[in-house]
């Protein structure tokens, strides 16, 4: 049976780390039966995945999807490009985004929710390389503040 809760396939998690993400979407997946078995089973890719819009369609190339091994002649390309579910006026803000410089629209994790397979989108600009040694520092220090915190407490 299907459950309520939302439950993660595959992420993204060098997005977080080559992008400042400024908003983030949902949207639906077109996918055949075999490759909706393989999601269930996360054998899911999101690493150079993009997102692109094309004649007012929302589309995801580069997202790795394995052949479910007892599909045969069932299953479809693991690198085809699958087209995103977005309402019109979605697709409308997105293309004005994309448009000001610097953004671009990346897939950031794949899940379920009430058994339909679901794609996190996120808005991003891409950081620049002063920018990724600032969070390096930041999340070193905080983590020597913890480690300094956790010995004063023993």
């Amino acid at each position: 049976m299907c459950k309520d809760m939302i439950r993660t396939v595959a992420q993204n998690k060098k997005v977080w780390h080559d992008y400042i993400i400024e908003e983030t979407l949902e949207a639906g997946i077109i996918l055949v039966g075999t490759e909706v078995k393989s999601v269930r089973a996360s054998k899911v890719n999101l690493k150079d995945s993009y997102m692109v819009i094309k004649n007012g369609e929302a589309f995801l190339y580069n997202m790795h999807i394995s052949p479910y091994e007892k599909g045969n002649i069932f299953n479809k390309d693991p690198m085809r490009t699958r087209k995103l579910l977005l309402h019109k006026k979605e697709i409308n803000r997105l293309v004005g985004c994309v448009q000001q410089k610097g953004m671009t629209l990346v897939p950031i994790k794949v899940y379920f929710k009430k058994c339909r397979v679901k794609i996190e989108i996120g808005i991003a600009k891409g950081k620049k390389l002063y920018d990724k040694r600032q969070d390096i520092a930041k999340r070193d220090a905080k983590r020597e503040i913890e480690r300094k915190l956790k010995e004063s407490y023993k």
